[in-house]
């Protein structure tokens, strides 16, 4: 089989459970759109998910630095430590689970005022965020197991997992949200319940197939487990980067709400609406980032550099090519799109979600380049490299063009988004520059590799 039909095998079922995940939201999203004052609870939505997405940090390093570790144990045929790593961080994503819950339950509420959400929208986004956090353990190992799966090279089961867990999502949130089939009429609160359900149904069928062995090269074993120190600090050597990456990334997303904020608090609805649509259309390019990630970390785990280079260049050609087809896609029926969510076609929000969405397709074919070259930094290993090159352009452009661009050039909430866009162009690049370089190839090997592998 050629690279590109590996890797495109490999992402195919990710981008289906990716996007099971997205359009859940985005259903829950238009279904929060039909209740009373839908502009209050589409923007508290806004808010909440803005802290839903800061709080996913601690998680993302963790995942990472299991990914990259687990493909290539599996790349060098060493069954007992990847069946070890997985025991591990079961245990590190559980606690990670509890502080981020604890965390998250008592910092809510100020974070979302210091983002300037009022009394209502404050009333609206804890309503939601605060069932969603009880429930952070069942998402965490969720997305934890299909990481793991995936890098064994297996994501057809978490696909078919999600596919079951989504479904049940999307049909306990009509009853809950607008208090169909029945059921009492919860809101926003009925959103987070009817999720956090079906996340822990999801979780079962995981751990049972885990437990059992029914995954062929994988399986959970906690008899007499003992916590290996050692190898947590190696997890979080390699996660820690992609840890702060996320942060970097968030912080950057947050001072966009807040100068929105500053403007507009309508314009966080619509950036709560435009968040789902990017999600939605990122799918494939994240997908295929993170498969390329698998393959390039099974290639290293092998010896085998020019695999991995192999894979980074089908990924980029997939990733570019399948983001630029859905930007046009997105800039060509930007109208319905946003009619999707039921907001009114001559309202502000209306016009303000639509402006957003035709900045957002624009960028598109550069974030494609930019996630299929990350994408191989984490497969190696090389997250240090990932973390510089999203400081540097966050802090360096992305947050001084919001500036420029909204403020001092009075462009307003359209200067502030375009510069999200702009920033990936520069982020594109450096990452291009740093895969040149050529030195994440060595970051990856495993000791008894280093000596004669080839550039």
């Amino acid at each position: 089989m050629s690279v590109f039909k590996r890797l495109f095998s490999l992402a195919l079922p990710v981008i289906g459970l990716n996007l099971l995940n997205v359009l859940a939201l985005a259903v829950d999203t238009a279904m929060c759109g039909r209740l009373p004052e839908p502009e209050v609870v589409l923007t508290g939505l806004g808010y909440a998910s803005q802290l839903v997405f800061l709080l996913m940090v601690a998680l993302m390093g963790l995942l990472v630095g299991t990914v990259s570790l687990v493909a290539r144990a599996h790349g060098a045929e060493d069954r007992p430590r990847v069946e070890h790593l997985l025991a591990q961080s079961t245990l590190l994503t559980v606690g990670v689970a509890i502080g981020v819950a604890a965390v998250g339950w008592f910092g809510a509420e100020p974070l979302m005022r210091l983002l300037g959400a009022s009394g209502p929208s404050v009333e609206q986004g804890l309503a939601y965020l605060r069932p969603m956090l009880l429930g952070t353990i069942f998402s965490y190992l969720n997305i934890l197991y299909a990481g793991v799966f995936r890098g064994i090279g297996n994501t057809r089961l978490p696909f078919l997992t999600g596919l079951l867990a989504n479904g049940l999502n999307v049909v306990l949130n009509y009853g809950l949200i607008l208090g169909n089939y029945g059921l009492p009429a919860l809101g926003v609160q009925g959103a987070a319940i009817g999720t956090v359900v079906s996340q822990a149904v999801g979780l079962a069928v995981m751990l049972v197939l885990l437990m059992r062995g029914d995954v062929p090269g994988l399986r959970l074993r906690l008899s007499g487990f003992r916590f290996d120190a050692g190898l947590a600090r190696q997890l979080f050597k390699v996660g820690a980067p992609a840890a702060l990456d996320m942060l970097i990334l968030n912080a950057s997303f947050l001072t966009v709400v807040g100068m929105l904020g500053s403007i507009d608090e309508l314009a966080v609805a619509a950036h709560g609406v435009g968040l789902r649509i990017q999600a939605l259309a990122f799918i494939p390019g994240l997908s295929v980032s993170q498969a390329t990630a698998a393959l390039v970390g099974i290639a290293l785990g092998r010896g085998k550099a020019d695999e991995a280079r192999a894979v980074t260049r089908a990924s980029l050609v997939l990733c570019t090519a399948i983001l630029s087809v859905l930007a046009l896609l997105i800039l060509l029926g930007v109208r319905p799109i946003v009619g999707l969510f039921d907001v009114i076609p001559q309202s502000a929000l209306f016009g303000l979600s639509r402006t957003w969405i035709r900045i957002l397709g624009l960028g598109m074919p550069a974030v494609g380049v930019y996630l299929a070259l990350v994408g191989l930094l984490r497969g190696a290993g090389a997250t240090n490299a990932s973390l510089g090159i999203n400081a540097l352009t966050t802090f360096g452009v992305q947050v001084p063009l919001s500036l420029v661009l909204g403020f001092w050039l009075e462009l307003g909430v359209a200067g502030i988004w375009a510069s999200l866009p702009l920033s990936f162009v520069f982020k594109a690049l450096l990452a291009a520059w740093v895969y040149r370089r050529g030195k994440w190839a060595h970051v990856g090997r495993l000791p008894k590799q280093a000596e004669g592998a080839g550039e």
